[in-house]
């Protein structure tokens, strides 16, 4: 852990982290306190801190998305959905989408032009939600620049449940975690996980958009949490170890989830829900198509084909609140582990 400096104001209350390759773990460390602080400005006494463990949960936010994104591959696989085919096909409420030409490709490659995120959680109603999401146009002409957007999730999220049937939720379970017996990983933890998850902001404004105080346990995202605790783009919470799993899979080929082509265009540039060789947080491991992502709580998964190695970082840098964004301890870490494992490193 020696890639993550503490010095006196930490990079985050506590970490775990996990690497290895296909075929094993190389690495299991846990660091820190996943509860530390009652208030944004008020430590918990002495005894009442707890350490960050190897089976400590995590918020993922953003990390969620990946496993949207394995739902989706997983329908395109099967021939429920068509990547070039029109977003409003599979969910016709969303106008905006119909009327602009929304492809489900744009929105894995957040080439759609959608804004980054809308308020959702200032609505008022779940109908007033759904009416700010269908109706909202492109910023830009769709396929034109690549621009992030929590909402390319939000409507992927509507045009597979449209598909399949089923909500997210169940997908993720049925299609991810159940197969790999995932069993730390879902959305809306239950209260007897309380005990081991890290606790992430003292949520209130004006660094928060929502006064909610510290959350443990609940979607650390505000319109994650405005939708009910189920969303495309946030809202799973899961372990190191459970993310390590996933990681083989995919570095293995795939199976049971997909198939080697499908996580070959999954993974290869410009990639579908993944980043590709983004060195700001995949440091010495990127350069040579390691895919990989991060999210708001401080959370980061990379796998790198090249040297057949993943890594899972997830931090609780939101605890006790938000700060400025700091990706140096990711970079450095997934450079310890390039050079590790013979991928070099020095950039």
């Amino acid at each position: 852990m020696a890639a993550l400096p503490e010095g006196e104001h930490p990079w985050c209350a506590g970490v775990a982290l996990a690497a290895g390759t296909g075929s094993g773990s190389l690495v299991r460390e846990a660091a820190g306190w996943a509860v530390r602080y009652a208030a944004h400005d008020r430590e918990l006494p002495r005894e009442r801190w707890q350490p960050v463990r190897a089976d400590t949960v995590f918020d993922l936010a953003s990390l969620t998305k990946l496993f949207t994104t394995i739902v989706a591959v997983r329908a395109v696989e099967r021939g429920r959905i068509d990547l070039d085919a029109p977003v409003a096909s599979y969910a016709p409420r969303f106008t905006a989408a119909a009327e602009h030409g929304l492809t489900v490709r744009h929105l894995l490659t957040h080439t759609s032009g959608l804004v980054p995120e809308l308020p959702l959680y200032d609505c008022a109603s779940d109908e007033e939600r759904l009416s700010r999401l269908t109706s909202e146009p492109p910023a830009t002409a769709p396929g034109t620049a690549r621009r992030y957007s929590d909402l390319n999730f939000l409507l992927l999220q509507a045009a597979l449940e449209g598909v399949e049937d089923k909500p997210l939720d169940r997908l993720v379970h049925d299609i991810v975690t159940g197969p790999l017996g995932m069993t730390s990983t879902r959305f809306r933890p239950p209260g007897s996980w309380l005990p081991r998850i890290a606790a992430t902001e003292d949520q209130r404004r004006p660094w928060a958009k929502l006064d909610r105080g510290m959350l443990r346990g609940t979607v650390h995202d505000e319109n994650a949490y405005a939708l009910g605790g189920i969303a495309g783009h946030a809202g799973l919470f899961s372990t190191a170890d459970d993310l390590a799993v996933l990681c083989r899979t995919l570095l293995r080929g795939g199976g049971p989830l997909l198939s080697p082509s499908s996580v070959d265009l999954m993974l290869t540039a410009p990639g579908l829900g993944f980043e590709i060789d983004q060195p700001w947080f995949m440091g010495g491991l990127a350069g040579r198509g390691a895919a990989g992502h991060t999210g708001f709580t401080g959370t980061s998964l990379v796998l790198d084909r090249a040297t057949d190695s993943y890594l899972v970082l997830l931090a609780t840098t939101v605890h006790p609140r938000r700060r400025p964004a700091d990706n140096r301890p990711r970079a450095a870490a997934a450079t310890a582990l390039a050079r590790a494992v013979g991928g070099g490193g020095g950039r």
